[in-house]
């Protein structure tokens, strides 16, 4: 007994001592809220990155500052695997197959130059004690966005398969409401630090619809299509929001990167 509570203590206060630093962090440098989301996200001490924090990282890689801060750090998990800190280029695998299929297009170009590393995780293996395969899952992903790099076909459509099941959901209406309980986890990072688990944020998305709206919207259905950035109409005329981000390149015009512009 004594024992429990003293794990727990334990685990409270490096809880505790996290949130300060974080809190350290956001006051005396000039690290931005979505950088320590990509970090813990992509952390190795911790689970796979839950659709709340994707959706937010997702969102925020359409703006310039926050998109570098992202991939920079993703760059720096994926640059060598280390097989005794797998679960890291792991999380990072899973936030870099969402940012493919729901992030800015740029995404595919600026990873070109890990097609290795991520190869050689496909050789992974480790099965953990309860016999769950977890070289086979870093195997099936690292083969997954080793082709959506290398097809640009492929590619195009898993974006507009995830882009048509978000606007689906979206026919539910009232997607202002999903966009004002993001806003507000993702301040609540902001100002504390943290992030609650992908089934509170899936409750608390539901709780905004209306009773017919929700009826028969599942977790899975969340999970599954609310994870791309909201999309901005602009006076009726269909073009969103990634549509208009400088990373984006349509088939008939080419934006201009804000990149290229201020070099």
């Amino acid at each position: 007994m004594g024992s429990l509570v003293f794990h727990e203590f334990k685990r409270q206060a490096s809880f505790f001592l996290k949130e300060k630093i974080k809190t350290a962090r956001l006051a005396l440098t000039n690290v931005t809220p979505v950088e320590l989301l990509t970090e813990e996200a992509t952390d190795g001490n911790m689970p796979s990155p839950d659709a709340c924090s994707m959706g937010a990282i997702s969102r925020a890689a359409f703006e310039v500052d926050d998109y570098w801060r992202i991939v920079d750090i993703l760059h720096k998990r994926l640059s060598k695997f280390d097989a005794k800190n797998w679960r890291a280029s792991y999380n990072a695998l899973v936030l870099l197959e969402h940012l493919l299929t729901h992030g800015p297009l740029r995404v595919a170009e600026e990873f070109q130059n890990h097609r290795d590393s991520i190869k050689e995780m496909g050789n992974f293996q480790y099965v953990d004690e309860k016999g769950f395969n977890w070289g086979l899952s870093v195997r099936k992903l690292s083969e997954k966005i080793l082709m959506q790099l290398e097809n640009e076909l492929f590619l195009k459509e898993e974006r507009a398969r995830a882009r048509k099941l978000t606007m689906g959901i979206k026919g539910f209406g009232s997607f202002s409401h999903l966009s004002s309980s993001k806003d507000q986890r993702f301040n609540s990072f902001s100002n504390h630090g943290g992030s609650s688990s992908q089934e509170d944020c899936f409750l608390e998305f539901k709780e905004n619809l209306s009773f017919k709206e929700g009826a028969g919207l599942t977790e899975q259905d969340y999970n599954q299509n609310m994870l791309a950035p909201e999309k901005l109409e602009i006076d009726g005329d269909g073009f969103d929001r990634e549509r208009q981000h400088p990373f984006c390149e349509d088939e008939q015009e080419t934006a201009e990167s804000l990149l290229s512009s201020t070099m």
